[in-house]
């Protein structure tokens, strides 16, 4: 079996909601890209991330981020130790390939933001010194909705360090029943074995930049973006940030369909989750849930013309 095709086996043991958002994960895996999966409590989200850390045999760490927490409680701390007579460094959580950060909006902007470097550069500084991050290394976050109690806004910056932004939404009925009879998180979720190493991950990854792209999806690519750029309905659009990783994203996309060049529904299918997280609607502070910036999005997709 096809080294994807086990990966996704193996979530789809425990996770038996939204079948698509597990391939976008593996998207998000591929194209060196951190996911942020966001929606109300108990539809599987934390469930989701589990699954996929334990399914790659590579070093994993899990943050509960609360109120509390400082930046140093993510990234690590320098201590003194007296047997030595100097100055040792205890890395933090973020020092690990695969880092769960649960419920990333409950925690202060200040230790949100110790996470930026990490997820842009692939490195952190720390008391004047700059220590490389661990390769591959994926930020798994989630988050429940902001009109929950105890929730902070992740800041545009922070959003935009997240390849996508996910919603899984609820189960359908036979999910739910398969749910109900099989309670995975509890029968299931603790057996799960690796099917993939690190070294398998990067190789896949390096693969990823050789998958062709034709010229005419790349300007298209660039019209879906001056649209968001050029709308009544939106205040900011997308960054070429943002269009580099589309691109990186539909690449992704054709390696997971076995393909080595790019087709125009790679691209179209990622659009919404790659770009409605990255940029701002003009009626911002009413749309915490993102559904304007969603419907905005797919009403560009049908304004700007799909090449064939």
């Amino acid at each position: 079996m096809h080294r994807l095709e086990s990966l996704r086996a193996n979530i789809q043991k425990v996770y038996l909601g939204n079948q698509s958002a597990i391939d976008k994960l593996i998207v998000c895996l591929l194209a060196r890209g951190h996911v942020l999966i966001e929606d109300v409590p108990g539809v599987g989200k934390t469930m989701l991330a589990t699954a996929l850390a334990r399914s790659l045999d590579a070093s994993i760490t899990r943050m509960q981020l609360t109120p509390d927490m400082l930046p140093s409680d993510v990234l690590g701390v320098t201590v003194w130790d007296q047997q030595k007579n100097e100055f040792e460094f205890k890395p933090g959580p973020i020092f690990s390939n695969i880092v769960l950060a649960d419920e990333v909006n409950r925690t202060t902007p200040r230790t949100q933001s110790a996470l930026l470097e990490a997820m842009n550069e692939g490195q952190v500084s720390i008391d004047g010194h700059t220590r490389k991050l661990l390769e591959p290394f994926i930020v798994i976050a989630t988050q429940n909705p902001f009109e929950f109690e105890g929730t902070y806004f992740l800041p545009e910056s922070q959003l935009d360090r997240f390849l996508m932004r996910l919603h899984l939404g609820y189960p359908s009925p036979d999910d739910e029943s398969r749910i109900l009879t099989l309670n995975p998180s509890r029968n299931v979720l603790h057996d799960i074995k690796p099917v993939m190493t690190a070294a398998d991950l990067v190789e896949l990854q390096t693969q990823v930049n050789d998958i062709k792209i034709d010229p005419t999806l790349t300007e298209y690519i660039v019209k879906i973006a001056n649209a968001t750029r050029e709308s009544d309905q939106l205040q900011i659009g997308v960054s070429p940030r943002g269009t580099l990783a589309l691109t990186q994203a539909a690449k992704a996309t054709a390696m997971m369909h076995k393909r080595d060049y790019v087709v125009p529904d790679d691209v179209v299918s990622n659009v919404v989750p790659v770009f409605a997280h990255r940029v701002i609607s003009k009626n911002y502070m009413h749309d915490a849930d993102g559904i304007a910036t969603h419907r905005t999005m797919q009403q560009i997709l049908e304004t700007v013309p799909s090449p064939v």
